[in-house]
């Protein structure tokens, strides 16, 4: 009998096992991005991906992100959080509100030996010198559009129309496709791609 989430389950743990055999890459930390069009399934797959890893950290960018500032936060993300791990300390970030419009609250990430960070645009230029993997997650920008769309109803609808123009500029100025390590699909969790010979680099 074909057993799905027991073949499922085992295929995290093996890059679960992957991953924490990688050489650090902030400091102590394995530092492993998921980036992705926004409705891709980054947030799912980083979730199962923590859970394989044994509860590993995971910082969302959403929660650094701005409705002025929807990719302006890498100065947030290195002082908040990637020094302080490369530190071998515990982060603690600022979380932001989306409904008030502030940051409201904050999140600490223990130094643990492997750390996720998930949302568009985790594997920028400016944060690869700092990763032992990148993972983008393989789905189109209208298909994800549409899944992020039907998960939140009409009320953002204005939102996910500048969302997407945001995204798109974002992606054309600093494509992280080209260099992700593992491509995984977007609907079904498999790996489809995982380039060879890569070594973890450090700032």
């Amino acid at each position: 009998m074909v057993d799905p989430e027991g073949a499922a389950g085992r295929a995290y743990g093996a890059l679960a096992a992957e991953l924490s055999a990688l050489a650090p890459s902030c400091g102590p930390v394995r530092l492993v991005a998921v980036d992705g069009h926004a409705g891709s399934g980054k947030t799912t797959f980083a979730g199962r991906l923590a859970t394989a890893l044994g509860g590993a950290p995971v910082v969302h960018l959403d929660d650094l992100a701005t409705h002025a500032e929807p990719f302006g936060w890498v100065g947030r993300l290195r002082g908040q959080v990637l020094e302080p791990l490369a530190r071998g300390e515990q982060a603690v970030h600022l979380v932001y509100d989306w409904t008030a419009r502030r940051f409201a609250t904050e999140r600490a990430v223990p130094a643990a030996p492997v750390v996720l960070i998930e949302g568009v645009g985790a594997g920028r230029r400016e944060l690869r010198p700092w990763l032992a993997r990148l993972v983008w997650m393989e789905l189109d920008a209208p298909e994800a559009r549409a899944r992020g769309e039907l998960r939140d109803g009409p009320a953002l609808a204005e939102f996910w129309a500048g969302w997407a123009r945001a995204e798109q500029a974002h992606f054309r100025a600093d494509p992280s496709r080209p260099s992700a390590d593992l491509r995984v699909d977007g609907v079904t969790g498999a790996v489809i791609f995982r380039r060879s010979g890569k070594v973890a680099s450090h700032p």
